[in-house]
Order: C-alpha cells, then sequence, then structure tokens
C-alpha cells in the first residue's frame, strides 16, 4: 500500500513540473533529427539530448560507422541544420561522433 502511495505522489510531482512531456518532445525531436539526417547521408545515427532548467544544453549524433561521402564540414553543417530544424532551437554545444571499426592490431 506504501509503496501505490510512493507511486502516486512521485507521478504527479512529475506531471506537475512537466519532465514527462519535456522527455517525451525530446524524444520526438531527436527521433525527427535521426530521420533528417538518414535521408541526407544514407546512414541512420543515434541522438541523444540534454535540458537543463528548459535550455537545450546539447545534443549528440552518433554514426554507426565511419562517414566518408562528405567532408567533415559539410557533414558537421547538416547535423547542425538537422539539430536546429527539429529542436528548434540551438544548444550549448553539438557532439558529432563516429563508431570506428576494431580494425587490424598492431
Amino acid at each position: 500500500m506504501l509503496r501505490a502511495v510512493v507511486i502516486v505522489v512521485v507521478a504527479l510531482a512529475l506531471s506537475a513540473c512537466d519532465v514527462v512531456a519535456v522527455v517525451k518532445d525530446g524524444m520526438r525531436q531527436a527521433a525527427a533529427v535521426e530521420g533528417d539526417l538518414e535521408q541526407l547521408t544514407g546512414v541512420k545515427p543515434q541522438v541523444g539530448f540534454n535540458w537543463h532548467n528548459g535550455r537545450l544544453t546539447s545534443v549528440t549524433v552518433l554514426f554507426p560507422k565511419l562517414y566518408d561521402t562528405k567532408p567533415l564540414g559539410d557533414l558537421a553543417g547538416l547535423v547542425r541544420a538537422a539539430v536546429i530544424k527539429e529542436f528548434k532551437q540551438t544548444p550549448d554545444a553539438i557532439v558529432l561522433s563516429f563508431t570506428l571499426d576494431k580494425g587490424p592490431s598492431i
């Protein structure tokens, strides 16, 4: 019984400060950035984000492999444009990363 009361209190507190809506909107916006970048590059990245007091502090875009079709500067421009378009604000930082294969041992 006590556990149910605690769950209800926590749920009400979270809904009161709109945390659930912010996370839900952020997930939708991150998925939209993934879709936009997949259309532009042919590779679907993973997108993460960090909010602090209603401000978008960082967005991380992780490509599953090295993307060498376009120069890095062009790719960075595509990523920045997609992030700003979908999140509707400019984050303090955008982290662009790639997963590298294991490769040969030295």
